[in-house]
C-alpha cells in the first residue's frame, strides 16, 4: 500500500525544485562538503543575498535543507558576535532528473495527438499538430518578453526552461549559425520511439520560433549523439519566405 503522507512529502519536495533559483541553490548547497552561509550561497550562484535568504528558507520547509548555527570566525564568549545561520543538505532523498526531462509536456502532446488519431487524423500528422499547438503556446507565454536579443538567441532563451540546453555555435565559412540543443527533454521516449519524439521535437522547437516572431529560422532535424536530435539554422529571410520551416 502507498503511504500516502510519504507520497505527499516527495511531492513538496520535488515541487520546491521547480523554481530555477531554488534549483541551483540546492545543487550548490548539496555539493558542498560543510554547511553554507546564505553569503556563500548567493556567491555560488550569483544572485543577491535576499533573493538566496528566500529561496533557501523554502528549500528548508520543503525538507530539502537542514540548518545549524555557527560562529565562523571560529571565536567564542562575549564578543564573538551571533551565530551564522548555515544550510546544508537534509538526511531526506530526493530524485532530481539531471539534465532536465520534460516527459509531462511529452505526454499532453501524445495524449492530444491520440485524440485526433482516434478521430482519423494519421498519427504523424496528429503528433505534428499537437506538438506545433503545444510550441504555440509556450511561444504566446514568452512574447510578452523584450525582442532585444538576436532571433537564435531569443529562441535559446525561451527554449531553456524547458529542457533544451541549448547553445549558439557559429560556423565556419558561410554557413550561417545555428541553435544546438544541448539535451533532448524527452529522451526515454526518443530512445524507443526515434523517429516519433524527433517529428515532436521539431514541430515544437519550430512553432515556438515562429510563434516569437524569430523569422528566417529553419528547425532541422540533424540527429547526433548527447543532444537533441533538431538543430535550428539562421538562414535570414531567402525569397521573402519568412518564418521557420519543419517539412
Amino acid at each position: 500500500m502507498r503511504d500516502d503522507e510519504s507520497f505527499g512529502g516527495r511531492v513538496t519536495r520535488l515541487s520546491a525544485l521547480a523554481d530555477p533559483v531554488r534549483r541551483a541553490l540546492y545543487r550548490f548547497v548539496a555539493a558542498q562538503a560543510e554547511p553554507v552561509s546564505r553569503e556563500q550561497a548567493a556567491d555560488g550562484v550569483e544572485v543577491p543575498v535576499h533573493t538566496a535568504r528566500h529561496h533557501l528558507d523554502r528549500l528548508v520547509e520543503a525538507g530539502l535543507l537542514a540548518t545549524e548555527f555557527r560562529r565562523l570566525t571560529g571565536r567564542t564568549g562575549p564578543g564573538a558576535g551571533r551565530p551564522a545561520k548555515l544550510y546544508r543538505r537534509a538526511e531526506s532523498e530526493v530524485a532530481v532528473s539531471v539534465p532536465p526531462r520534460s516527459y509531462d509536456l511529452a505526454g499532453q502532446v501524445l495524449a492530444r495527438a491520440v485524440e485526433r488519431s482516434l478521430a482519423g487524423t494519421p498519427l504523424e500528422r496528429a503528433v505534428d499538430e499537437a506538438a506545433a499547438e503545444a510550441g504555440e503556446r509556450v511561444a504566446a507565454e514568452a512574447a510578452r518578453q523584450p525582442a532585444r536579443l538576436a532571433p537564435l538567441r531569443r529562441l535559446a532563451r525561451v527554449l531553456a526552461p524547458h529542457g533544451y540546453e541549448p547553445r549558439v555555435e557559429a560556423t565556419a565559412s558561410s554557413a550561417p549559425p545555428s541553435l544546438v540543443l544541448g539535451n533532448c527533454p524527452f529522451d526515454r521516449l526518443a530512445g524507443d520511439h526515434t523517429e516519433l519524439v524527433c517529428g515532436l521535437n521539431r514541430s515544437f522547437v519550430g512553432a515556438v520560433a515562429e510563434g516569437i516572431g524569430c523569422d528566417g529560422l529553419r528547425a532541422e532535424l540533424d540527429p547526433a549523439p548527447g543532444r537533441c536530435c533538431v538543430r535550428v539554422l539562421d538562414v535570414g529571410d531567402p525569397g521573402g519566405d519568412s518564418g521557420v520551416h519543419a517539412p
